[in-house]
């Protein structure tokens, strides 16, 4: 039995959309604001003594003024990370629910499972305030529990470990080790950009030192380099890397550990650990926006 995204309670969904949206929206602002700082920069180096020069560039620079007010006053950056943290929260508390895992595995009736799931994934909304106005409810996001996860949690617990490893474990190490190469590869790319970016500014300043009467876009490539540089420490691909490739490595021994799951208890055991290194993963990650 397959637990796709869709199958997750409905906050999930709507703090996962709201984080996407917003991861996107400030990585757009950011690029539109490094491109119209070098365009600013190429207008006042070809066209100094044109009236109009000065002037596109004063509006270029007005522009990028507006982007970061637009920054600072809509924290697009802040939602991003606040919904991801929301999210990753409630699917843990969902693997645990569904496992019957702690504090969801007491010899208590299924309704008053039900509620005690539902007022955790209140706390956790409760403490998200902050997300309230992003949150985005739609028929389409589904239920705060699903069908199957009700179909899940009702299966013996081989059949739940087995859900566990293959749609869990296997998900996230996948995951993980995709965004790993992925990351490697791109800052490998914009590695070698920077290098050519800045022996270029090199070779043509060292160029103006013989010829000083020669006019050189020195300072559009230097503000290219800059644009480069800040772009990169955004995205952060180098720390992405080494911390999935940790993660994808930590997985694979989380799932070795599933042999020694010999009934419900050790199952209990063994979820609690998985998703207590699931959450640090992310939340270790999560701290470096503040770096």
């Amino acid at each position: 039995m397959e637990t796709k995204n869709v199958d997750y309670p409905a906050l999930y969904s709507a703090a996962d959309n709201a984080s996407l949206k917003a991861q996107k929206h400030y990585f757009i602002a950011l690029k539109l604001y490094l491109i119209l700082l070098i365009t600013a920069a190429f207008v006042s180096f070809y066209w100094p003594q044109d009236s109009n020069g000065p002037l596109v560039s004063a509006v270029l620079f007005l522009i990028t003024l507006g982007i970061l007010i637009w920054l600072k006053v809509q924290k697009p950056e802040d939602i991003w990370y606040n919904g991801r943290a929301v999210a990753e929260s409630v699917k843990t508390r969902t693997w645990r629910w569904i496992m019957k895992a702690e504090p969801y595995n007491k010899n208590i009736n299924e309704d008053q499972a039900q509620k005690e799931f539902l007022s955790d994934l209140k706390a956790i909304l409760d403490q998200n305030r902050s997300l309230s106005n992003v949150l985005e409810w739609t028929s389409s996001i589904g239920d705060a529990i699903s069908e199957k996860m009700v179909a899940t949690r009702a299966l013996a617990w081989e059949q739940r470990l087995h859900i566990y490893k293959d749609e869990r474990i296997d998900n996230q190490s996948n995951w993980y080790s995709k965004k790993s190469l992925y990351n490697k590869r791109v800052a490998k790319g914009w590695f070698i950009v920077s290098i050519v970016m800045h022996s270029a500014a090199a070779l043509l300043l060292l160029y103006r030192i013989k010829e000083p009467a020669s006019s050189l876009p020195v300072e559009i490539i230097a503000v290219a380099a800059s644009a480069i540089l800040t772009w990169v420490q955004a995205k952060k691909h180098n720390e992405l890397n080494s911390s999935y490739a940790l993660a994808a490595h930590e997985i694979v021994l989380i799932k070795g550990e599933s042999v020694s799951v010999k009934d419900e208890t050790k199952l209990s055991e063994f979820i609690i650990n998985s998703e207590s290194a699931f959450s640090r993963e992310h939340t270790q990650w999560a701290a470096r926006k503040n770096v």
